[in-house]
């Protein structure tokens, strides 16, 4: 028999580190790292219509303890 359970999401949008001109992003390795340590997964971004990365957005399965 299939489980009728659905899996339940959290999710996450984190603005992408900005080099000191304000201008460009920096490398967000260190960003999707802690992310990714703590159990994030990125699954896409959200871009400004111009061009360029304005979020990072993640997602995790709902840990139904830390949700109690």
């Amino acid at each position: 028999m299939a489980d009728t359970t659905a899996k339940r999401w959290e999710y996450e949008t984190v603005r992408p580190p900005r080099n000191p001109t304000m201008q460009e992003a920096s490398d967000p390795e260190e960003v999707l790292n802690e992310f990714g340590s703590d159990g994030w997964e990125l699954i896409g971004t959200i871009d400004y219509s111009g061009g360029g990365t304005k979020f990072l957005v993640f997602k995790r399965p709902v840990d139904e303890e830390r949700d109690e």
